[in-house]
């Protein structure tokens, strides 16, 4: 087995599930993470937890989802008790087709989304931790060779995290103590209120409350959004390539939109429900690790020079413990990315944290 690959499982159980004996684990296996999917049952059963693995493939959930006749049922028992009963859920993605369900209707899409949330929330209440298998569709869609992917993909995941956490705590802090953010670049002009939230150093392990690897990003939930923003890197999103997202925020909500390609499927996520039309998180990228755009949200989010937004469902873990209700609901949480590399600046009350993607305590910021 590649190296890489037992690396990979060391820091996904370690570090950032921080798996301990007795724990009852859920392995969730796409259908091309099999090696990883061994490097990981072998780590867990070296620390005594309890496996148990489930099958996360695209074209099974697409056949259910299109074969499926009437409403679908809230929260199946069996489900929910999987996870109700689980210490720690590892997402191991790995497909075969990243546009796999793209020609799922939306509305079936979304009925599925909200039949499940209640299992979506009890997966969310574990110590889950999503990560990625590099594969060939990967690398396909990030226009790399194999080989080329795979060393990009273990460049951005096989970090000396402490290292990185010890430099996003700063970003933390700044947040943590601020009130307002305002991002302004090209067509984009956007305030938000950060006030009375709690910022998330997300350095790839439960223990940050950060649950992606790989992760290196600080992320907040704003509110009182105003003004309008530009998302400029492309995404996959439902399967379907989005481009030159506009959107125009009024007291809190999209009240404009538009893309360049495939609006319609932004259109969608708004209409999910009320809370799809307001901002769940604010999130600053900075793993430097990741040095291009690949078209997969859980690596370009924490690119650094980047600044990311998602509308929909709000992390409790931005909210301090008494108020985790008052988080924005929704049964979408979908990112997009803006690129903030150059002529935009990233302020904090005021005061330029980030110019031209270079962070004020790094070499090279011009004050």
């Amino acid at each position: 087995m590649d190296p890489r690959i037992e690396a990979h499982a060391e820091i996904l159980v370690d570090w950032s599930a921080r798996v301990e004996a007795g724990d009852d684990v859920v392995v969730s296996v796409g259908p091309d993470a099999h090696e990883l999917a061994v490097a990981v049952a072998g780590a867990l059963g070296e620390r005594g937890a309890n496996v148990h693995a489930t099958y996360a493939s695209g074209e099974l959930g697409r056949a259910y989802q299109l074969a499926h006749d009437g409403d679908f049922d809230e929260d199946p028992d069996h489900e929910l008790a999987l996870y109700e009963r689980a210490d720690a859920v590892l997402f191991l993605d790995g497909g075969r087709n990243t546009s796999e369900g793209s020609d799922v209707p939306p509305e079936t899409r979304e009925a599925y989304s909200k039949a499940r949330q209640g299992v979506r929330e009890a997966r969310l209440d574990t110590d889950w931790v999503k990560t990625v298998h590099p594969t060939r569709s990967l690398a396909q869609q990030a226009n790399m060779s194999y080989a080329e992917y795979q060393e990009f993909a273990y460049d951005a995941i096989l970090r000396d995290w402490e290292a990185l956490a010890a430099e996003m705590a700063k970003m933390k802090e700044v947040l943590d103590d601020g009130s307002e953010v305002r991002l302004v670049k090209e067509d984009t002009d956007l305030t938000m209120s950060i006030e009375d939230r709690v910022a998330v150093n997300s350095a790839a392990s439960v223990a940050y409350d950060s649950h992606n690897l790989p992760s290196g990003e600080v992320f907040t939930a704003p509110h009182a959004t105003e003004g309008e923003v530009y998302f400029d890197v492309p995404m996959t999103i439902r399967g379907e390539r989005v481009q030159d997202v506009r959107l125009t925020f009024e007291d809190g909500e999209v009240v404009d939109y538009s893309a360049a390609q495939n609006e319609s499927v932004v259109g969608d996520i708004l209409e999910t429900d009320a809370g799809a039309r307001r901002l769940g998180e604010l999130g600053v990228g900075m793993n430097r690790g990741i040095d291009r755009f690949t078209d997969n949200v859980l690596f370009d989010e924490k690119m650094g020079d980047t600044v990311h937004l998602a509308l929909g469902r709000a992390y409790g873990s931005n909210f301090p413990p008494d108020r985790e209700d008052e988080a924005n609901a929704s049964a979408v949480h979908v990112d997009m990315i803006t690129d903030v590399s150059e002529d935009s600046v990233l302020e904090v009350d005021g005061e330029v944290v980030q110019r031209d993607g270079t962070f004020r305590w790094e070499g090279g910021f011009d004050e």
